[in-house]
């Protein structure tokens, strides 16, 4: 039935479509470029169907060849589900969860004692990166969790945590004593779309003034920020997902706990199917299970 079949020549177009070049391709599978090239030609003969477009500026997958990917990826992802029970421990008990460095160190790492405990036979490489990891070109990565403010329809994803931002100050800090507190910003939430700032606050909490104060303390990294406000600098505006800790452990309290400004929601991702694979599935149930503990 299956005799026919030119595997080589659908791997070498699976991994250009996926990858988005045949460079790319060809260094992921340890062939040349060309060599691709040759196998995509051939499986387009043998199809009958043009499966790359050939523009200046590379390639780009016909209608033919976006069918063809999208079923391609769905075998190959059964095939190596086929095979990883019979392949050596450490090839299959390793989840790769791609994240922001804050998440990681702030939220997820604390919590991965739980996980080893009722899997103590998967072990979790957390890789971190303020950038999008681009699932579909990085086979390597099994699950993302990234703060979004949309669902992405190309994967499948799950809603871990809603995020809302407010105010937090350290212990002993009470209006009186500053009326013009010390702001801790966060540049990077200026560049997000939708992720509240000061100003945002302060107008809802009828604290203008508070933004006329020279001198904010500027941290590029949210894990800095949270540790300047629990050294007494100042005040931070913060993720209650990424302060839940701090607080729990008494180094911060919220100020004015009833305005939270609703920001992203934190998400688990992967790519169709992979969620049916087990240590994916063990990981996302022990993610949600965590997320609905009071604090979290």
């Amino acid at each position: 039935m299956f005799a026919q079949l030119p595997l080589t020549a659908l791997r070498g177009f699976e991994s250009a479509a996926r990858l988005g070049s045949f460079a790319a391709a060809g260094e992921e599978l340890g062939v040349t470029p060309a060599a691709i090239s040759h196998q995509v030609k051939a499986l387009e003969q043998w199809l009958g169907a043009l499966l790359f477009e050939r523009t200046g500026q590379g390639v780009r997958l016909s209608d033919a060849g976006k069918r063809l990917q999208a079923g391609l990826h769905q075998a190959f992802l059964g095939l190596n589900a086929a095979v990883a029970p019979l392949l050596p421990d450490e090839a299959t008990n390793t989840l790769v969860i791609n994240t922001t460095p804050a998440f990681a160190s702030l939220w997820l790492i604390p919590r991965l004692a739980d996980f080893y405990a009722r899997c103590p036979h998967l072990n979790v490489r957390v890789e971190t990166g303020e950038e999008l990891v681009d699932l579909a070109r990085d086979a390597s990565v099994h699950l993302a969790v990234r703060a979004t403010f949309r669902a992405e329809p190309d994967l499948y994803q799950i809603s871990l945590l809603e995020e809302h931002f407010g105010v937090y100050t350290p212990h002993g800090w009470s209006p009186s004593v500053a009326q013009a507190p010390v702001l801790i910003d966060m540049p990077w939430a200026k560049s997000i779309p939708g992720t509240p700032d000061w100003p945002q606050w302060c107008a809802l909490a009828n604290h203008q003034h508070w933004l006329a104060r020279p001198g904010r303390r500027v941290y590029a990294d949210e894990q800095h920020g949270l540790l300047a406000a629990i050294s007494g600098h100042g005040l931070v505006l913060a993720s209650d997902v990424l302060v839940a800790d701090s607080v729990s452990k008494g180094l911060l309290r919220p100020y004015l706990p009833h305005l939270r400004l609703p920001a992203a929601t934190y998400r688990l991702s992967c790519l169709p199917g992979r969620e049916r694979l087990p240590a994916v599935r063990m990981f996302m149930d022990w993610a949600l299970e965590m997320a609905a503990q009071p604090g979290s």
